[in-house]
């Protein structure tokens, strides 16, 4: 499922704020400002958030390791914490598509290309279950709010 815009677009932007209200209030970032928003989004779907936070913490494990040999530091940790994070999210698809070929699940087992990256990242600056418990605790905010804002009838729906 492709949220649309109308899901998707205020989604983003109360993760953006509640992204800064953990930020400056708790001191722990979110995974960059549009994760929450997004797995808010998708949080009736808990096998695609789950396997979205396990390419995080598997973009972090190779990071470590690729660390030992290569000096990294600030925006080149970033970016290769995306790539990588991309890079699994595409072999999360081939390898659903080799799996179950003719199981009706989602083109992508993960949510987008770049949050697994983003969650990897936040996990290797302020540890694994820092960053899962922020996201985790904002993306509910997220939904909560959205919930609130669109009804109780679209608690279940696969829309929000």
């Amino acid at each position: 499922m492709i949220p649309d815009a109308n899901t998707l677009v205020p989604a983003i932007g109360l993760g953006l704020i509640i992204s800064l209200f953990f930020s400056e209030k708790l001191g722990l970032t979110a995974s960059g400002l549009v994760v929450p928003g997004y797995i808010a989004v998708y949080l009736n779907q808990p096998v695609m958030v789950l396997l979205t936070l396990l390419v995080g913490i598997v973009t972090m494990l190779i990071l470590r390791v690729i660390g030992r040999f290569v000096l990294l530091y600030g925006r080149r940790t970033l970016v290769l914490c995306v790539i990588i994070g991309f890079l699994l999210a595409q072999a999360s698809e081939l390898l659903r598509g080799v799996l179950s070929p003719s199981m009706a699940l989602p083109a992508s087992p993960v949510i987008g290309y770049i949050i697994g990256g983003l969650l990897g990242y936040w996990m290797v600056r302020q540890g694994i279950v820092e960053t899962t418990g922020t996201v985790i605790a904002s993306s509910f905010l997220v939904r909560l709010l959205l919930v609130l804002a669109n009804g109780v009838g679209l608690m279940h729906s696969a829309a929000l």
